[in-house]
């Protein structure tokens, strides 16, 4: 049985991912709803650039943060789920490490839940609470704000994109298992010591073989290879090539930034 909703006024409640589409509502929404609470449900296996972009975006606001932190970190819940890796299909890592604390410090308040997914985005629905008290609201659909929109927002507050958006796709953990292999090389080249990391995290099954790594039937031991670094390289700059002349021209960051991935993400990580 559900808890009684709490007498308290409605929260109005903005969930920030450090990516692209969330630090834009943030900016969008400034003077809009004065008792607007920003937060962000770090893991603490987060890039560093998304902790650099997040003191910016705090800075532009001149509003804190939030920091909403789960009760244990990721190796705890590996070892709850016997080191089996979080997937598309499971995302036990999106549950315990996000939602549950987002759900926790919701309560069981009243809440208008404001979500980024823009006009151009019919396929997404975001991360909608459960919870009796909670309901989601989308100011970029009702503005009919895209992602060309999106962009401007930001370079119009000084912001600009996220760093890592030079050679990543997404916000999230290090070890996002949503990375193109391609991105797993961005890693491997720009924090080795989180590829490093996420690497250890990988194992196989010694009574029965089965592997658990990152990137289905290649663990990054093998992606990290020389001659596989190549090869992912290669591949990608093909497949670049391969787009109308305006894509292929396009800078990496413009690249991974408009490289949207639609229903797969997960929902509380990426918007």
């Amino acid at each position: 049985m559900n808890a009684p909703l709490s007498d308290k006024p409605v929260r109005h409640i903005l969930a920030l991912s450090g990516g692209k589409d969330s630090s834009a509502l943030a900016v969008f929404m400034k003077d809009k709803v004065p008792d607007m609470e920003y937060v962000f449900c770090d893991t603490g296996d987060e890039l560093q650039e998304t902790y650099d972009y997040l003191d910016k975006l705090e800075f532009f606001l001149g509003k804190k943060i939030i920091r909403i932190n789960a009760d244990r970190p990721f190796s705890h819940y590996l070892k709850l789920y016997n080191g089996v890796l979080p997937d598309a299909r499971t995302r036990w890592c999106t549950r315990m490490l996000k939602i549950v604390p987002y759900e926790k410090y919701v309560g069981n308040d009243r809440v208008v839940n404001y979500v980024g997914i823009r006009a151009d985005e019919p396929y997404r629905t975001g991360y909608i609470s459960t919870k009796e008290g909670v309901r989601a609201v989308y100011p970029f659909v009702e503005n009919n704000i895209r992602k060309a929109d999106v962009f401007k927002i930001l370079e119009d507050a000084g912001l600009g994109l996220p760093s890592y958006y030079e050679w990543r796709s997404r916000s999230g953990c290090f070890f996002c298992f949503f990375q193109q292999k391609v991105e797993w090389v961005g890693l491997l080249e720009r924090h080795p010591d989180l590829f490093q990391k996420a690497m250890a995290y990988e194992k196989a099954d010694p009574l029965t073989g089965e592997r658990f790594t990152w990137c289905q039937g290649e663990s990054l031991a093998e992606l990290s290879r020389p001659e596989r670094v190549a090869e992912i390289k290669a591949q990608f700059a093909k497949k670049q090539a391969a787009k109308p002349k305006s894509a292929a021209n396009l800078s990496l960051k413009d690249v991974f930034a408009g490289d949207d991935m639609g229903d797969q993400a997960c929902l509380m990580c990426h918007l």
